[in-house]
């Protein structure tokens, strides 16, 4: 006995589902992200990406980059760092900004360290480590 039509349908529509549900790698990627994405971050070559950290340069602390991803990644500018424009303060916490695009299928890491970077044997106040996959 045949299958109606609306059923022979239904394992076609199960997979556009499970498809749609996969996770996509975000666009930008933050902090708070790091954990649910880094485990590694999957790309496709061309694929472009920014990641946004948390930073107040006040303070004498940057985010030191010690690993770009190469040669996986390219960087596409040097950092940009903003502050939100509500703050109106000055000396206010912002958020730095860093662009990349997927070159190359691959693993590399992308490791940074917050910190004072004239400080040396110092601990890192904060880190940030993202494992990346671009296939």
């Amino acid at each position: 006995m045949p299958f109606p039509a609306p059923l022979r349908l239904l394992p076609l529509a199960a997979l556009v589902l499970l498809g749609a549900c996969a996770q996509q790698a975000p666009s930008t990627l933050t902090l708070e992200e790091q954990p649910r994405y880094c485990d590694p971050l999957q790309l496709r070559p061309g694929q472009d990406f920014n990641l946004r950290l948390p930073s107040n340069p006040t303070t004498g602390f940057r985010w030191v980059m010690r690993e770009s991803g190469a040669p996986v990644l390219h960087l596409l500018g040097p950092e940009v760092y903003s502050t939100p424009e509500e703050a109106g303060v000055v000396g206010s916490a912002g958020v730095s900004t860093w662009r990349f695009r997927a070159v190359a299928s691959g693993e590399g890491q992308l490791d940074l360290d917050y910190r004072r970077p004239w400080e040396n044997g110092v601990a890192a106040a904060k880190n940030f480590t993202c494992r990346v996959v671009v296939k």
